[in-house]
């Protein structure tokens, strides 16, 4: 296990304090906690992906990247419309 695997898994154990404020707070709070949880995950797909060496997880965070910022917007206008 190197410096990139402990890294990774460190970053996803950030993602249960967002979990919790996503589902436990206003709409407006999860939608920031979301676009958190997106970059942190990208960020542990990065470190994944030089820590064992597979080029494929790198191409999955780019992928994740753009789907989780997608997403966020996506939300938001949804959210204006029922607030």
């Amino acid at each position: 296990m190197n410096a990139f695997v402990l890294a990774a898994t460190v970053l996803l154990a950030a993602l249960a304090p967002l979990l919790v404020t996503a589902s436990m707070r206003r709409p407006i709070d999860g939608l920031v906690a979301l676009e958190a949880a997106g970059a942190l995950a990208t960020l542990a797909l990065v470190c994944l992906s030089v820590g064992l060496g597979e080029p494929l997880f790198f191409t999955v965070s780019v992928i994740a990247a753009v789907a989780s910022w997608i997403g966020g917007l996506v939300f938001a206008r949804f959210l204006g419309r029922w607030t």
